[in-house]
């Protein structure tokens, strides 16, 4: 048995308007659902990236099929790495100053690759990385060759 990888992974923000106007505009995300007051979810690659406002996931749980889904949440910034081609993100850094987003680092790191870092309207750190930094080529990215 193995893992096949990351299927949904999330942050949290209590202004889930800020959040969803964020990563649709700036990072081009496609809303998949959303729940009002409660999250809004982005379809990502061949994953799920999720937004919660903690205020209610961390106080009531949701129930599917009768079943509860384990109340969640956190408080301070959280960090999400979405993988970009390493081509693109001069591209990424143009489109985000565009937009009036600050880069608020970039990162070429020891074994190949770089990353922008920027934040999201909750404070949260968004990381736009090229596979490179974990030893992964851009083939690992689907409809990337």
């Amino acid at each position: 048995m193995t893992v096949g990888g990351v299927l949904e992974t999330c942050l949290y923000a209590t202004d889930l308007a800020a959040a969803e106007a964020f990563y649709t505009a700036a990072l081009g995300l496609e809303v998949l659902a959303r729940a009002e007051g409660r999250h809004v979810f982005f379809r990502c690659g061949a994953g799920v990236f999720l937004v919660f406002d903690p205020r209610r996931t961390s106080a009531e749980p949701t129930y599917v099929g009768g079943e509860p889904v384990p109340v969640h949440g956190a408080t301070g910034p959280g960090h999400v790495a979405f993988a970009v081609p390493a081509a693109e993100l001069g591209a990424w850094r143009r489109r985000l100053a565009e937009l009036g987003v600050a880069v608020e680092s970039e990162v070429r790191w020891p074994r190949g690759g770089a990353s922008l870092y920027l934040r999201d309207p909750a404070g949260n750190v968004v990381e736009l990385a090229s596979p490179a930094i974990w030893g992964l080529g851009d083939a690992t990215l689907p409809g990337v060759r």
